[in-house]
Parts: C-alpha cells; sequence; structure tokens
C-alpha cells in the first residue's frame, strides 16, 4: 500500500485549506499582462525579491498592521452583511443611531484587536519562512509546519472578519442593511 509521508500530507493539506489568493497574496498583479512586452524569460515577479518579507507587499503588512478586511469578508460584505468600518463611514446616509453607532464602533475596536496582532502574526511567520529560505535553512518538516501555521492564522483573520460582519448584520435594520448594499454599489436587493 502506498503511503504518503506524513510531512507531505500536511503540506497538501495546508496549501487545500488557504483560500485561493491568501496562499500567495501578490496584491493586484495580472502576471500575464504584466508580462506582456517583455523578455519571455522575464518573470511578473520580478521586482518582488526586493520586499522585505517576498510574500507580501507594503500595502498587504500596512492592511495586517492596521486591522483592515483586505478582502476577506466578501462572503459576507457581498452577501449583505455590512462591515463595521463602513457602516461608521456611511453613519448618515444610513440613518444610524447613536446608539448604533457607538455599538458599532466596540464592535471595530474589538475587531482591531482581535486581528492586529493575527496579522502581526501572519508577517512575523511569513518573515520567518523567508529568512529560512533566504538562509537555505529550510527542510521539508519546517515547510511543512510553518505553512500550516500561517494557514491556520489566515483563516482565524478571515474568519474573525467574516464574524464582525456577521454582528453588524444583527445590528441593524432590514432597510439599513438594503441601504448599505446601494450605497456600496452591490445590489439593492436584500436576500
Amino acid at each position: 500500500m502506498n503511503r504518503i509521508p506524513t510531512a507531505m500530507l500536511s503540506l497538501m493539506l495546508t496549501f487545500l485549506a488557504v483560500p485561493h489568493g491568501l496562499a500567495q497574496q501578490h496584491g493586484s498583479i495580472n502576471h500575464h499582462k504584466a508580462a506582456e512586452g517583455k523578455d519571455p524569460a522575464t518573470s511578473s515577479y520580478s521586482g518582488m525579491e526586493k520586499r522585505r518579507v517576498k510574500a507580501l507587499s507594503g500595502e498587504q503588512m500596512a492592511d495586517h498592521l492596521a486591522g483592515r478586511g483586505m478582502g476577506l469578508a466578501l462572503a459576507a460584505e457581498l452577501n449583505s452583511y455590512p462591515g463595521p468600518s463602513h457602516v461608521l463611514e456611511l453613519r448618515d446616509a444610513l440613518g444610524v443611531t447613536d446608539e448604533q453607532a457607538s455599538r458599532t464602533k466596540t464592535l471595530l475596536d474589538q475587531m482591531k484587536a482581535e486581528t492586529i496582532p493575527l496579522g502581526r502574526r501572519i508577517i512575523e511567520k511569513e518573515t520567518e519562512l523567508d529568512r529560512l529560505f533566504s538562509e537555505r535553512k529550510i527542510t521539508s518538516a519546517h515547510l511543512a509546519e510553518m505553512t500550516k501555521t500561517i494557514a491556520d492564522l489566515q483563516g482565524a483573520l478571515r474568519a474573525a472578519h467574516l464574524r464582525y460582519h456577521l454582528e453588524m448584520a444583527e445590528l441593524l435594520t432590514p432597510e439599513q442593511i438594503r441601504r448599505y448594499s446601494q450605497l456600496r454599489g452591490y445590489s439593492g436587493q436584500v436576500d
């Protein structure tokens, strides 16, 4: 019977568990378009080798350190579950009451208190992974451990952002949610 080594199985499961787009975050680069007009041998990744942490852009690092959502809550946002930060931005247009605004600010503060440390840990682990590759000290076992840790942190970060969208939907009225979707440029319908 063929047996897959534990480290390889762990690595495979890690990549399957990481949502597409989180495994390697390169920002908004269209790799096919970026390579147009260049020597075919030149990678669209050219220039990224100068980053402090190769797998994260400066913008992504700043977003992690500020607790911003980075599209991690799109499943909620695009299905009429508003985010606390955007609700506060649209407070007047949504007719948010003082009590709702106060509770939303509390949720936003709680979200940041939870997500900023997770973002810092992701940066730390990506920095460590980058360093191990740079120093040629990475092993298969350590690679499996590191990528699983990073994937777990990314999953926790995404879950936190999604959870606060869920809590916001409980705080707002159906009309405020409908209006939020309209103002954000999504469908005016709330299913």
